[in-house]
C-alpha cells in the first residue's frame, strides 16, 4: 500500500509518455503506433461527387482544367488564352490577390496580423509561388461550363477600400463557354475577414443548363512552421456538417484511401485549417451539397462542395451566394458567421472545459492588457478555486514525509519478511491516520482543466506576436534566452523536493529524474506555456510549504545527490 500512490503517478507517466510518441509518429508521417484508427473502406465510384465532365478527379486536376479549356476553342488551330492578369484589392485588414484565369483568389495577407514577431510584413496565408500553393476557387462543371481555368476579364473598380466606405466590390466575368456565363463578384466589407461571393450563371445557349457548382479550397501539404517535434497542431481539410459536427481529415488519410467524412449535407461549411488560422466556404443552409477531399496533384489537395442548380432556361440567369472566410482562428469572429465554425479552433476532447477558460482569459485580458499577465491572473484564479481540494492533497504528503523515515527504517528491517512488512505498514498507516492515496486523487481531478487551459494557450492566435515583458516579445514562441525554461526546471525541481520521495532508491532516483527530462520539453515550448507552468508551480510551492509549516512538518529539501551516491 505504500507505493500504491506513487504507482498510480508512474501509470500516469506511461501513459503519457505514449501520448507523446504516438503524436511523434504521426508528426514524422508516420502510421499511430498505439492508438491507429479504425481502417475505412474508400467510397465506391458511385458514391463519389460528382466529376468533371474530362475525368473522373476533383475540380483542380490537371486533366480536368486542360480539357475543359481546350472545350471552349473554336474548331481548327485552339485560340490562345489571354495572359492571366493578377488583380490586388485592399481594405482595412486584408490584402487580396486575385487572378483572371477563373476569378480565383491566389494571395491573402492578414493585414493585422505580422509574419514574424517585431516584423513589418502582413502574414500570408494564401499564396501561390514556388514554395507555398494555397487556393480559394469556384466554377461550374457537369457540361461544357466555365471552370477555374476559364480566362475572365475582372470589372474596373476601386481597388482600396477608402475612408468613409464600407464596401468594395470585385467582379469578374467569363468568356461564353457552351453558351454559359459565369460572373464572381466578390464583396469585401471593413474590419471583416468574411467575403460574401456571388456566383452568377447566365444561360444564353439557347437550350436549358443544369449546371453544377463547386467551391474548393487547393493547398499543399506542407507543414506549418508552428510545428515542433514537441508538439503538433492540425494542418489540414476539415468538413462540418450538423449531422457529424467537426470532422478533421489527414493529407496522409486522403493519401491512403481513408478519409472519412459526411459525403453529403444541406448544412455546414468546408475548411482548411492551420495553427492559428483558417479558410473557409460556407454555402447557404438547406442548399444540397456533395462534399469532398481528395489529392489533385503530387504534393496538392483540396476539400471542397458541389451544388447542382436548378434548370436554367435560355436567356434566363441563376445566382447562388457564398461566404468565404480567410483569417485569423478569432472565436468572437468565427461564431457569427456561421454555426460550427469556430470549431477550427481545435481544443479536441477538453473543448467543453477549454472554451469557459478562453472566455473567462478573454475577459481577464479587458482588464489588464496584457496577455502575459492575463495568464498569470487565470492560473491563480484557477489554484484558488481548487485551494481547498489541493489543501487536502498537500496535508496527506505532509502526514507521508512525516513518516516516511520510519518507513524507511521498518523496509530496511523487515526487507526479508514482505508480509509482515505489509503488516506494520497498514498498521503505521492508521495509526498516523494517513491514506497513502489522499495526496493523488485530488491532483488527478485537476488535471483536465490544466490539459484544457495548455490547449487554450496553444491555440489563442492571440497569443501570436504578443508581448508579455523585457525579452518576451511573442508568448506564441520559445523565450529566446531560455530564462523561462530554466526558471520552469528550477520550480519543478523544488516542488519535487517537497514532496515526500519514495522508500524504494531506484523510484526515489527516477522521481528526480522524471521532473528534469520535463523540464528539457519546455525548452522548446511557447513562452505562454512556460509562463502559465511556471505561475502553477510557484503557487503550489507555496501552498505546500505553508501546510507543511501548520502541520510542524519541517521544510527540509532533499538533496538528489546524495541519492545518486548510493
Amino acid at each position: 500500500m505504500n507505493d500504491i500512490r506513487r504507482s498510480i503517478l508512474w501509470v500516469v507517466f506511461g501513459f503519457s509518455m505514449v501520448l507523446i510518441w504516438d503524436k511523434w509518429q504521426i508528426h514524422n508521417g508516420n502510421a499511430p503506433t498505439f492508438f491507429p484508427s479504425a481502417a475505412v473502406t474508400a467510397p465506391a465510384a458511385q458514391d463519389a461527387p460528382p466529376a468533371t465532365p474530362a475525368d473522373a478527379t476533383v475540380p483542380g486536376s490537371t486533366a480536368a482544367t486542360s480539357t475543359a479549356g481546350a472545350a471552349a476553342a473554336p474548331q481548327g488551330t485552339p485560340a490562345p488564352a489571354p495572359a492571366a492578369v493578377r488583380h490586388e484589392v485592399t481594405t482595412d485588414v486584408l490584402k487580396l490577390v486575385f487572378n483572371t484565369e477563373g476569378g480565383s483568389l491566389i494571395g491573402a495577407e492578414l493585414l493585422k496580423h505580422a509574419s514574424t514577431t517585431l516584423g513589418t510584413q502582413p502574414f500570408a496565408l494564401l499564396a501561390q509561388n514556388d514554395t507555398q500553393t494555397y487556393l480559394a476557387q469556384s466554377g461550374l462543371i457537369g457540361g461544357n461550363f466555365p471552370t477555374h481555368k476559364t480566362p475572365m476579364t475582372v470589372v474596373a473598380g476601386p481597388t482600396t477600400l477608402t475612408d468613409g466606405k464600407n464596401e468594395l466590390q470585385v467582379r469578374f466575368e467569363s468568356a461564353e463557354v457552351g453558351g454559359v456565363k459565369l460572373v464572381k463578384t466578390y464583396t469585401l466589407t471593413r474590419g471583416s475577414y468574411d467575403i460574401a461571393v456571388q456566383h452568377e450563371v447566365v444561360n444564353n445557349s439557347g437550350q436549358p443548363v443544369s449546371p453544377q457548382l463547386y467551391v474548393q479550397l487547393v493547398r499543399d501539404g506542407n507543414k506549418t512552421s508552428s510545428e515542433t517535434p514537441f508538439y503538433s497542431t492540425f494542418t489540414g481539410p476539415a468538413i462540418y456538417t450538423e449531422a457529424q459536427k467537426y470532422q478533421k481529415i489527414e493529407f496522409a488519410d486522403i493519401d491512403k484511401g481513408k478519409a472519412d467524412f459526411e459525403k453529403s449535407a444541406t448544412n455546414g461549411y468546408v475548411a482548411m485549417v492551420q495553427h492559428y488560422f483558417a479558410s473557409a466556404w460556407v454555402l447557404a443552409d438547406g442548399l444540397a451539397r456533395d462534399n469532398f477531399a481528395r489529392k489533385v496533384d503530387n504534393n496538392l489537395y483540396a476539400v471542397g462542395s458541389i451544388t447542382t442548380l436548378p434548370a436554367i432556361e435560355p436567356g434566363q440567369r441563376k445566382a447562388v451566394d457564398a461566404q468565404l472566410f480567410v483569417g485569423p482562428q478569432e472565436e468572437k469572429v468565427l461564431e457569427v458567421i456561421t454555426p460550427g465554425l469556430e470549431l477550427v479552433k481545435d481544443y479536441g476532447w477538453l473543448t467543453i472545459l477549454a472554451k469557459p477558460l478562453y472566455w473567462l482569459l478573454e475577459k481577464i485580458h479587458t482588464f489588464v492588457a496584457n496577455w502575459g499577465w492575463s495568464i498569470v491572473l487565470l492560473v491563480v484564479l484557477i489554484k484558488a478555486s481548487f485551494y481547498w481540494l489541493n489543501a487536502s492533497a498537500y496535508r496527506s504528503m505532509a502526514k507521508m514525509k512525516k513518516i516516511n523515515p520510519r518507513i524507511t527504517e521498518m523496509r530496511e528491517r523487515l526487507k526479508g519478511n514482505p508480509q509482515q512488512m505489509q503488516q506494520e505498514m497498514m498498521k503505521m498507516y492508521r495509526e498516523e491516520k494517513v491514506n497513502p492515496l489522499g495526496g493523488c486523487f485530488p491532483i488527478l481531478i485537476q488535471i483536465p482543466v490544466f490539459i484544457a487551459l495548455y490547449w487554450v494557450l496553444l491555440s489563442s492566435v492571440e497569443m501570436r506576436n504578443a508581448p508579455w515583458m523585457a525579452w518576451i516579445t511573442d508568448l506564441s514562441s520559445p523565450d529566446p534566452w531560455f530564462i523561462l525554461p530554466l526558471v520552469m526546471a528550477v520550480t519543478t525541481v523544488i516542488q519535487t523536493a517537497l514532496n515526500p520521495l519514495p522508500p524504494d532508491p531506484l523510484q526515489a532516483k527516477l522521481m528526480w529524474m522524471m521532473p528534469l527530462m520535463f523540464s528539457v520539453m519546455f525548452f522548446f515550448f511557447p513562452a505562454g506555456l512556460v509562463l502559465y507552468w511556471i505561475t502553477n508551480n510557484i503557487l503550489t510551492i507555496a501552498q505546500q510549504a505553508f501546510i507543511n509549516k501548520r502541520m510542524g512538518v519541517p521544510l527540509k529539501i532533499t538533496n538528489p545527490l546524495e541519492l545518486f551516491k548510493k
